[in-house]
């Protein structure tokens, strides 16, 4: 079975350092508790319209965060409800009889052995009833279809973590991402102007074709990127086939690239990926998680329990305030905590207009960051 890669190289044949101990980082604490507000007391999803991801606004970006101790369907739905109610619900983000998909990070697939004690969805992969509630209430604001898309590396990964039950709940499609269905071929999907690394991608054609497309990673460190969330979940967009190096490759590779230039090509790619795709919502699921690295293929993973679940139509404002959560500075140079072995790819993507990774430009709403922050440790 093909590997997407979706987020990591495998790397249990290399030699890692470890993980170094993390110290409280009190600037970005201080610094977000300023931007915080209270949850308004909102009945209906739906009162604001949002402007799109990638499109310019002459209004702040607004993330809302909230907490959560476990993934009981009840507790999981009213925090996505609360986190909906801030950022203005989804009104102009899914509109009647429209096409939505949610991308979400199945790393790894089945064959990877667990971290001790505690099942994947429950540590490095998106877990089903997150995207079980934000799939209600994409229903309840008028979609017509709803796709679940991921270049899954096993095909049992969609029944082992449960997003068989969780589309048949919902009346939704699983799309794998590595194949063609439900097409003939894949469309060549263009970057833009000023691709960094590829001018176009080869991509399923779902991901052109629906009217809103959502991003619902895990809140994870990774060995590369540092900081993998809504931006860096579309890795997984690529079919493996095409980024490769080798047939034997069971990651893509030509991402990669040669040792030297990984740390370089990752980060752009990572922005090219979000030129090609825009991501018109993200949800982040942070309630159990892990800490060290993207999964336990990276030396020194351990599981983490955050408790919190963030959520904001721009992807950039989203992750920034996602990396304060993880007790890091979205603006921090390549070579320093988290981005120890690469380029900062929320910096590149602000360098060229995609929206901001600096704190004091964003409305956070909801409790103080410095009082719900989880340090999550580096992978080194």
């Amino acid at each position: 079975m093909q590997h997407p890669c979706h987020h990591h190289q495998r790397y249990t044949r290399r030699e890692f350092l470890g993980v170094l101990s993390a110290a409280t980082i009190t600037a970005v604490a201080t610094g977000c508790q300023s931007q915080t507000q209270p949850l308004p007391a909102t009945d209906a999803i739906g009162a604001k319209k949002k402007t799109p991801a990638g499109a310019a606004s002459a209004t702040r970006p607004i993330v809302a965060v909230t907490t959560a101790r476990d993934y009981t369907p009840a507790t999981v739905r009213k925090q996505v409800r609360e986190l909906l109610d801030a950022t203005g619900g989804l009104k102009g983000i899914v509109s009647s009889n429209s096409s939505v998909a949610i991308k979400v990070n199945l790393t790894g697939g089945v064959s990877s052995p667990p971290l001790p004690g505690v099942s994947a969805i429950e540590s490095y992969v998106t877990h089903p009833e997150v995207v079980r509630a934000l799939g209600e209430f994409v229903l309840e604001a008028g979609a017509k279809k709803l796709y679940i898309v991921e270049a899954v590396y096993e095909d049992a990964s969609w029944t082992t973590w449960g997003y068989d039950a969780v589309a048949k709940s919902l009346g939704a499609t699983l799309v794998d991402l590595n194949n063609t269905w439900p097409y003939n071929d894949f469309a060549q999907v263009p970057v833009g102007d000023g691709a960094f690394i590829y001018k176009n991608f080869n991509l399923n054609h779902i991901l052109q074709d629906v009217d809103t497309f959502m991003s619902v990673p895990k809140m994870k460190t990774h060995h590369i990127a540092g900081i993998t969330l809504s931006m860096k979940n579309l890795f997984g967009l690529a079919p493996l086939r095409f980024y490769r190096q080798s047939e034997q490759d069971n990651y893509r590779s030509g991402f990669h690239g040669q040792a030297n230039e990984t740390g370089n090509r990752v980060p752009h790619i990572i922005v090219d990926l979000n030129r090609a795709r825009p991501i018109n919502f993200a949800l982040i699921d942070g309630i159990k998680s892990s800490e060290g690295g993207e999964g336990p293929w990276i030396n020194g993973v351990a599981p983490l329990q955050p408790g919190l679940l963030l959520a904001g139509a721009d992807p950039l404002a989203t992750d920034t305030v996602g990396t304060a959560l993880m007790g890091y500075d979205a603006t921090t140079p390549a070579k320093k905590e988290p981005f120890v072995n690469g380029e900062n790819h929320f910096a590149i993507a602000a360098s060229i207009g995609l929206g901001t990774n600096r704190l004091s430009d964003i409305d956070v709403v909801g409790p103080a960051i410095s009082d719900v922050m989880k340090k999550f440790k580096s992978s080194y």
